[in-house]
């Protein structure tokens, strides 16, 4: 009679481990930090402990805000004439208030500066601005900058109040424990390769 071999045995790959899912518990909005923030740019991550990084905030919002008192003048912070665009300009704290106080105390006064008279329709009432005022595109440009410097630092105030105290200090500990899950995620999505053994089936030949 003839034997047949049984057919060769499937190979299980191995199972990959499912991924662990870590939920990192809330933190609670910091609004000593966020107000700190509005005082002075960037000085909220400072109090926080996140020096480094409440540095480069100051002065990325400082350099928008200077570019654009340097740009466009003093006067292109103005919280009477141009109240729309101080909402948020005022973003930047009380900075932003003092150059307001700046173009109202010594360019519209007319000490810093002789008031010029401006040209009008016939039977309108008379204008007179400071010979400082800056007008033209570079004033509406400078006007941008501080708005811009203003909307940046709103950011930075909720980085503050939301970013966990200290987050900036790299610890030995911490990056160990970045170190070790890279590893184990590694070895969990490393297929295991068998080689399957040829079996070659046994002819059987019947004889008379």
């Amino acid at each position: 009679m003839s034997q047949t071999n049984p057919p060769p045995a499937r190979f299980a790959h191995a199972s990959k481990n499912p991924p662990v899912s870590e939920s990192s518990p809330s933190n609670p909005f910091r609004f000593g930090a966020f107000l700190i923030g509005w005082v002075f740019p960037g000085l909220g991550h400072v109090v926080s402990g996140n020096a480094k990084r409440g540095v480069y905030a100051m002065a990325g919002v400082l350099t928008l805000f200077i570019s654009g008192l340097l740009v466009g003048g003093v006067d292109c912070v103005d919280r009477r004439e141009d109240a729309l665009w101080f909402l948020g300009q005022a973003g930047a704290g009380p900075i932003a208030f003092g150059a307001s106080y700046a173009n109202d105390a010594f360019l519209k006064s007319g000490s810093a500066a002789p008031m010029i008279e401006m040209p009008s329709y016939p039977g309108a009432p008379k204008i007179t601005v400071s010979s400082f005022k800056g007008v033209g595109h570079s004033n509406d440009f400078g006007t941008l900058l501080v708005f811009l410097a203003g909307l940046l630092n709103i950011c930075v105030m909720l980085d503050a109040g939301t970013r966990e105290p200290g987050s900036d200090r790299p610890t030995s500990g911490r990056r160990a424990g970045d170190a070790g899950p890279r590893k184990g995620a590694a070895a969990a999505t490393t297929p295991t390769s068998t080689t399957p053994t040829s079996t070659t089936p046994t002819s059987t030949m019947g004889g008379a």
